[in-house]
């Protein structure tokens, strides 16, 4: 889940609203532009006050991005499209002194980078021209078929998930408004599944994840709260000082949710996807799981983080294995490393599982969540070389 801007980059977010480029402001893009274009990767350093890159320009096709983070603070790195919100890649959970990849497959046009120290706020951000070079990413000793099977398999996957999310997200809804909230309860981490296993997708349209996904501690201040949290709180409330919403404000935010969920529905009917959409959509929702599960924040009123711990794994695995037979032709090594990692993982998240689900997470105690972070770092840092390697 992209975070909401929570404005902790004021110079930033000042110069945005002034239209004053952020090279005037003290917390900066430093771009070289003098890079050639499709010359090699495009690196980048993040700083506690700066986002360097060693290019503002770059030819359309596969392009590379290499992010160093020589803060003090975890970062992350993501392109947007020219409205600055639909995000193109992105790249989480890069810790300070770690230097991670993110490959993405461009066309021409103008895009937005972005640096988010602290992986909070609007993040210090700078424009990336991408111009016509002719080249496209190379999948070469790989058969086009082998190749539209992936995509178009990925294709059907997400639009059956939607299809799940939409219908369960319904009997949910119904159950919320009526006022049944053991029902509402139990539907709740089931239906969230859906949305955690094609999370990236929907944060690839921009608008959709702040209004479904947003936790309460992202609010930027004065800013409108809908969606699952909000909703999950009503039903799981703190034991002081909390307010249960009244029948009509119920009826107002389980409409809302649902009508977001039947845009998502909508839009994924005519979405299309490359080799870099499987490929960074697997890493992104590893990286979920680093930011998220792992330290119990994303469900922090139900507990239920197991449940979208899972879905991650399951949507990353699914892209894993539909590019599996490229990845085995390019670099069988990393193939069977993922692989090997992915079922280490699974081994160990099985053992949380309690009926049809799992435990709830908050018994989960600090040395068992160590032992799952481990395993979630060691299957990212193959993973994270996934795309990279089946675009070479």
């Amino acid at each position: 889940m992209e975070r909401s801007p929570v404005k902790i980059l004021p110079t930033a977010a000042a110069c945005a609203l002034l239209a004053v480029p952020l090279t005037a402001c003290s917390l900066t893009q430093s771009n070289k532009s003098d890079g050639a274009e499709g010359s090699g990767p495009i690196t980048v350093t993040s700083s506690a006050t700066a986002c360097e890159l060693s290019s503002t320009k770059a030819g359309s096709g596969r392009v590379t991005f290499r992010i160093k983070n020589t803060g003090s603070k975890v970062t992350e790195f993501y392109l947007y499209a020219e409205d600055g919100k639909r995000i193109v890649g992105e790249v989480e959970n890069i810790g300070p002194g770690l230097t991670r990849d993110l490959v993405v497959s461009v066309a021409p046009g103008t895009y937005v980078t972005a640096c988010k120290p602290g992986m909070e706020g609007d993040g210090i951000r700078g424009k990336l021209t991408v111009t016509d070079s002719g080249r496209k990413s190379s999948v070469a000793d790989v058969d086009q078929e082998t190749l539209e099977h992936a995509t178009e398999s990925y294709a059907d996957y997400v639009k059956q998930e939607a299809d799940a999310l939409l219908e369960g997200t319904t009997q949910f809804v119904a159950a919320y408004r009526s006022g049944d909230d053991a029902k509402a309860r139990s539907l709740y981490p089931t239906a969230r599944q859906h949305w955690e296993r094609i999370e990236p997708v929907a944060e690839s349209f921009g608008d959709l994840d702040p209004k479904m996904d947003l936790r309460e501690a992202d609010l930027e201040q004065g800013q409108k709260w809908t969606g699952w949290h909000l909703l999950e709180k009503d039903l799981w409330p703190p034991a002081k000082g909390y307010t249960a919403l009244n029948r009509a404000q119920r009826a107002t935010y389980a409409q809302d949710l649902l009508a977001n969920t039947k845009t998502l529905h909508t839009r994924v009917q005519t979405q299309t996807y490359d080799v870099t959409h499987l490929g960074n959509g697997s890493k992104e929702l590893m990286d979920e799981v680093a930011t998220g599960k792992i330290t119990g924040e994303e469900e922090i009123w139900s507990h239920t983080d197991l449940w979208d711990f899972q879905a991650n794994v399951d949507g990353a695995r699914t892209a894993f294995e539909l590019l599996e037979p490229i990845l085995a032709v390019k670099d069988h090594d990393l193939e069977e490393q993922i692989d090997e990692r992915f079922d280490d993982l699974q081994k160990l998240l099985d053992q949380y599982r309690s009926g049809d689900g799992f435990v709830s997470y908050d018994t989960v105690t600090p040395e068992q969540r160590k032992q799952l972070s481990d395993a979630v770092n060691a299957l990212a840092e193959p993973l994270s070389k996934m795309t990279g390697a089946v675009t070479a």
